[in-house]
């Protein structure tokens, strides 16, 4: 499936839009993290919990946990908000 990539993670990636499989938002991730080392931890954190200040959506709706489902079809768009003062 095609994800789009943040803008502060495409350090990892070097381009906006990449491939990964999965059936899954983990094992989406997982691939991302075996293409790209050290990605996934930027989305989740050591308690296997997406961090806060990440989201993920597909066709419009948001996800909330590694276990939802996703089509091969399907594009991820990650976004990752911003902060500061």
């Amino acid at each position: 499936m095609k994800v789009l990539i943040p803008s502060p993670l495409r350090p990892y990636t070097q381009r906006s839009w990449v491939e990964a499989e999965g059936s899954t938002l983990g094992a989406v991730l997982d691939d991302l993290d075996r293409q790209f080392p050290g990605i996934r931890f930027r989305m989740v954190n050591e308690q296997e919990a997406l961090r806060p200040h990440v989201r993920f959506f597909v066709k419009g709706e948001a996800l909330f946990g590694l276990s939802e489902p996703l089509q091969p079809t399907d594009e991820l768009l990650i976004v990752q908000a911003l902060s500061g003062g």
